[in-house]
């Protein structure tokens, strides 16, 4: 691997997945559906072409899904957990093919995607699934004596087949997010990636193969909405897991819902960022706009919605011009860059729109990236917006840009009202001085995850996933376990 101080070479920089077939069934098979581009957002280039699965195909691989479950479900968790390491091993080995296959396809900075896209999916959330697998979780209730004496014990089993779709912006992460789960569980999976990042999915498919996996436990298949539908409301499939916007998993639950099937929704976010009053605001400004504007903001739980005391409003405004003087906005490949491109042309211009309207409804612009943007590539300048009513778009829609808004408040008890006012509930931060205030604060926040003066990593055992409008379920830790085990209680007299 290239290290730090070395330029990428142009056989790194330009390299994409040579594979474009599916996986079904343990077989690679080409697609038989819809054919499109897909394009590196940074340069606009096409860098492959690709054909997803028809209607039939999709069958197919629930099919084979379905037939490979009893042979998986049957084996032990210590067995499953040799699999499971092993398919890590081999992804640890492809580092140097799945690198440039995210960097290319999704426009994330290499400087960021070595370890947030790569690195930390393969090495810490797969490997901990891998371990969960061996996990004994029966629970014994002991004895019971209505009407007669009896014993019970409940256990867990996995839940079925697994279809799994994934959104565009971490591709390797959001998929081993949910297919390490339900391995680990005993469940067999199609996985489904979003059309606008297909590659770096169709590379796993050769490094399932690669892996050993046993024939069907894992299946992949590309394509559209289309093929998204049809998954999510096939009869032959257990579970439902989705990574993307509120509305298209509204529309997921209600496909499912025909069937009876269960989902798991890990959905959009306005994550509020509280600056208490006795914060030095000096040293905390930097770290809050370079979090929230990682890769170029399109992150569901982006702490961009910033909630500053009064008192430290102008303060904290004049520290964060260091931060925007640091982000650097261009070639995913120049390890000087930490802000990418847009995935697609519309939705640079979506982002645009909100600065647009924010500025017709009397807003302004704060704090902005001014140099000039690269002459190809769908790159969006970083801009600190304020001005603005708590309850205007920009405050209450996720923007899924670099794009963030400063908003004041008098005392806690408005920082929670308006940290608590929106439709999402995914993520928080809380930055106070006082540890027994900010726990506090914490608990009266209404989201799955709330950090306390920027938290640390994301945990492989801790579980995330919102309230409201930000999803159903939890991923990761033994609560995303739970997502793809039934419960069964099992009782007997003696």
């Amino acid at each position: 691997m290239t290290t730090q101080a070395e330029p990428f070479p142009a056989s790194v920089r330009e390299w994409v997945p040579d594979t474009r077939t599916m996986l079904i069934g343990g077989r690679m098979v080409d697609g038989d559906g819809e054919v499109w581009d897909v394009l590196n957002p940074a340069t606009e280039a096409v860098i492959a072409t690709v054909t997803g699965a028809s209607a039939g195909q999709v069958d197919a691989a629930v099919e084979a899904a379905r037939e490979a479950f009893p042979g998986w479900a049957a084996l032990s968790g210590q067995e499953r957990a040799r699999h499971i390491h092993r398919f890590a091993d081999v992804l640890e080995a492809a580092a140097d093919r799945l690198l440039p296959s995210i960097v290319n396809e999704v426009g994330t900075p290499v400087s960021l995607a070595e370890y947030l896209q790569v690195k930390m999916a393969v090495q810490e959330h797969l490997r901990w699934a891998a371990d969960a697998a061996a996990t004994d979780r029966t629970v014994h209730l002991g004895s019971y004596d209505k009407p007669v004496p009896t014993m019970s014990d409940v256990v867990y089993e996995p839940v079925g087949v697994v279809a799994a779709i994934t959104g565009y912006n971490y591709p390797l992460n959001l998929a081993i997010f949910k297919f390490g789960a339900a391995l680990a569980a005993g469940c067999t999976v199609v996985l489904l990636p979003s059309p606008r990042t297909p590659l770096t999915t169709l590379l796993l498919g050769q490094l399932i193969l690669d892996a050993g996996l046993p024939p069907g436990v894992m299946n992949v298949v590309i394509g559209g909405a289309d093929v998204g539908q049809q998954l999510s409301s096939h009869r032959a499939v257990d579970r439902v897991s989705f990574t993307g916007s509120d509305g298209v998993g509204a529309r997921i639950m209600a496909q499912a819902a025909a069937n009876l099937t269960g989902v798991t929704l890990e959905l959009g976010g306005k994550s509020p960022n509280i600056v208490m009053p006795d914060v030095d605001v000096r040293q905390v400004a930097v770290e809050m706009h370079l979090r929230w504007s990682r890769n170029a903001g399109q992150g569901c739980a982006a702490l961009a919605r910033l909630l500053v005391h009064e008192e430290r409003y102008e303060e904290f405004l004049e520290a964060g011009r260091s931060a925007f003087d640091q982000m650097v906005v261009g070639d995913p490949w120049d390890r000087a860059t930490n802000i990418g491109p847009m995935i697609r042309p519309d939705h640079k211009a979506r982002v645009l729109g909100f600065i647009d309207d924010s500025l017709a409804a009397g807003g302004r612009k704060l704090l902005e990236v001014s140099k000039p943007l690269p002459e190809r590539g769908w790159f969006v300048n970083p801009v600190l917006l304020g001005g603005l009513d708590h309850s205007a778009r920009a405050c209450q829609e996720e923007i899924f840009g670099p794009i963030a808004v400063l908003v004041p408040f008098r005392d806690t008890d408005d920082a929670i009202r308006l940290a608590n006012d929106t439709a999402y509930g995914l993520a928080a931060n809380v930055w106070c001085a006082d540890p027994v205030e900010a726990r506090r604060v914490a608990e009266r926040i209404r989201a799955g995850t709330v950090w306390i003066n920027g938290g640390g990593a994301m945990r492989p055992d801790a579980p995330f996933g919102g309230y409201g409008r930000s999803g159903v379920g939890r991923e990761l830790g033994e609560w995303g376990m739970r997502e793809y085990l039934e419960v069964k209680h099992i009782q007997w007299r003696v």
